[in-house]
């Protein structure tokens, strides 16, 4: 079985672990963590990086840093992973659901404008698949409101728009470091800080309320609870993992590109014959090798493939479902339909992704890929069955 996701090991996670547990300090904001924060910001240009146990724990503390509460309202694309609502309704927040744009799953920021009112409080892009969203347009809108940009980068790691590194152009942003993710610690995130008037409180907020981390450096000579947080942080021995996933992230980016880049050209050749959309990467856009998806026509046809697909030994999996139809959410939601969210909740298929995928499996996995759309359109046309097109319901 070619699996959908491997994570990659370079050698040294275990080399680095052994060096932590026995340096006697594992708890947490030790060595390897500052080694960590120190090259995400040294290397994409954030104020301050604060590593988390998960990127949802990183977007509930911009959640908490934003001072979101009750009676506020915080823009939110639908199709995305329930953390990006989730911490922000935590804290009371109404959410505000935008459309995709048609183009790929990435909010479309045409549709913000008219969504803001007085008690919106901040607007959270999601890098879709490592694709930048339009942050000058976003930016623009944050700054004539007043609003607060909070870049949900899950997927983002080492991409760019117009050269500069997501992540850092709103005020915060949360990464993630899954098992699924280019560089991953198994579980793990990080809260990146672009704005300096929420640095301190960060620290605080990430030591469960403490201003432990003032301590440790010396600025104070006693700790206490100065304001409400959380154990943000996590242990050494996430950061050690971490840090030698880092160490190979140029050698990591070139292979996941290239793996990336053969799916495009493979799939290239036949996908419009079969009315599949490609990733669509905007010239502002850089692409970090990420993900890889098809579009697929209709549900039909993506279930048909996924099926095929595992029938042959290769498991590719569908994605998000739309948050403002959730069981928890839609009778929260405003009744606004979202005709793009619901076309990639019901069409898009992502392939397999990973270091170690050989460009000979991908070969094999396109080919199954136009097999499989052949031998349908085949009998659609003996049987005489139109191709259905996407329908929204």
């Amino acid at each position: 079985m070619i699996p959908f996701n491997k994570p990659y090991l370079t050698g040294k996670e275990m080399h680095y672990i052994y060096q932590a547990v026995y340096s006697g300090k594992i708890s947490g904001n030790g060595l390897y963590t500052q080694k960590c924060q120190s090259y995400f910001e040294q290397t994409y240009g954030f104020k301050k990086a604060l590593l988390t146990t998960s990127c949802t724990d990183a977007l509930e503390m911009c959640a908490i840093l934003a001072d979101v509460n009750a009676g506020d309202e915080v823009i939110v694309p639908s199709y995305t992973f329930v953390s990006t609502a989730l911490a922000f309704a935590r804290q009371g927040a109404k959410i505000v659901f935008a459309d995709s744009n048609p183009q790929n799953p990435n909010m479309d920021v045409a549709s913000i404008e008219p969504l803001i009112t007085q008690r919106t409080k901040a607007i959270v892009p999601v890098h879709y698949a490592g694709i930048a969203c339009p942050m000058n347009k976003i930016m623009q809108l944050a700054d004539k409101y007043h609003l607060l940009v909070i870049e949900d980068a899950a997927q983002a790691i080492n991409s760019y728009f117009n050269e500069k590194a997501l992540g850092s152009m709103g005020h915060l942003a949360a990464f993630s470091f899954h098992e699924t993710k280019n560089i991953n610690s198994g579980e793990g995130g990080m809260l990146a800080i672009n704005d300096e008037r929420f640095i301190k409180r960060a620290e605080i907020i990430w030591e469960k309320g403490t201003n432990r981390s003032q301590f440790y450096r010396g600025e104070i000579d006693k700790y206490s609870w100065v304001d409400i947080g959380s154990s943000f942080l996590p242990s050494e021995i996430n950061a050690a993992y971490l840090y030698a996933q880092i160490e190979y992230i140029e050698i990591i980016q070139q292979k996941r590109i290239e793996v990336w880049n053969r799916y495009f050209k493979h799939l290239s050749s036949f996908a419009e014959e079969f009315q599949i959309a490609l990733p669509f990467i905007p010239d502002y856009a850089t692409n970090n090798g990420h993900m890889f998806y098809l579009v697929c026509r209709n549900l039909e046809q993506r279930n048909g493939l996924i099926k095929y697909l595992k029938e042959n030994d290769v498991l590719s999996v569908f994605h998000y479902l739309s948050l403002h139809t959730s069981p928890f959410y839609r009778s929260k939601h405003d009744g606004r339909e979202m005709p793009q969210s619901d076309k990639y909740t019901q069409c898009l298929l992502r392939l397999p992704m990973y270091f170690e995928l050989t460009i000979n499996e991908v070969d094999f996995i396109s080919d199954l890929i136009r097999q499989y759309l052949v031998e349908t359109e085949r009998v659609h046309r003996k049987l005489r069955i139109p191709p259905k097109e996407f329908i929204y319901e």
